[in-house]
């Protein structure tokens, strides 16, 4: 799957925002999201700093917040319905 990596703090601020049957994942860096103007469900994996993964959040649903978290140093969101995340796995 393509990964877009968000740098600009435009492409941060919109993320996922307004779409609809993407096909790609995106790569933040921040420890902590919300779903809010999304509309479609999304898996999120967070990871550490080199990439392995600490939290994953399955098909979670537009109006919600992922609290930041402790060591976490990159989001990524995807499509819904991939599940092919384990913790300390490494992407």
């Amino acid at each position: 799957m393509r990964i877009k990596e968000c740098n600009s703090f435009f492409d941060k601020f919109i993320g996922l925002m307004f779409k609809k049957n993407f096909d790609y994942a995106l790569k933040i860096r921040c420890n902590g999201i919300h779903t809010f103007f999304m509309l479609e469900p999304i898996d999120v994996v967070l990871t550490d700093k080199n990439g392995y993964i600490l939290y994953v959040y399955y098909n979670l649903k537009p109006n919600r917040i992922i609290l930041p978290k402790k060591n976490v140093y990159y989001t990524y969101e995807f499509p819904s319905g991939i599940k092919m995340f384990s913790i300390g796995d490494k992407i």
